[in-house]
């Protein structure tokens, strides 16, 4: 499971240094591709699979089901982590996301999230002022 939050930088080459308690999770190699939110989402290659099984099993009928499947799947890209635990952030990615050189590296449980700093500050922020609406909403539907 990948937890935590770790503020890092991305170098001039564009490559970013994963912080070392995720490494291990990355040994088999690494897909980035754009998050739903406003950052890239990292998986180990092995939990990629898994995870996008649910966007490859949409009606590829649906115009909504394809414009999804062409956001994730047509900007993923992937790598390897280097000898020191880098990997390499696109361009393109790189500029959806709005990453300059500091960055947060968030774990969510099977993936890791890319922010911007200051787009994870203000994202905290915003999150935090109705996080507790949110987890009451979610548990009155359990019910």
């Amino acid at each position: 499971m990948l937890l935590g939050t770790h503020d890092h930088t991305i170098d001039d080459k564009n490559r970013l240094t994963l912080p070392a308690k995720f490494r291990t999770a990355f040994e088999g190699g690494v897909v980035v591709t754009r998050g739903l939110d406003p950052c890239l989402v990292a998986y180990p290659r092995e939990e990629w699979a898994r995870s996008q099984s649910r966007i490859a099993e949409l009606d590829s009928l649906s115009g909504e089901a394809r414009s999804l499947q062409r956001v994730v799947y047509a900007n993923a890209v992937e790598g390897e982590l280097d000898k020191q635990g880098r990997i390499v952030i696109s361009a393109r990615l790189k500029d959806f996301a709005g990453l300059e050189r500091d960055v947060v590296v968030a774990g969510v449980n099977d993936h890791l999230e890319i922010w911007d700093r200051a787009a994870w500050e203000r994202e905290l922020a915003e999150t935090e002022g109705r996080t507790r609406d949110v987890a009451e909403r979610l548990a009155a539907k359990r019910d």
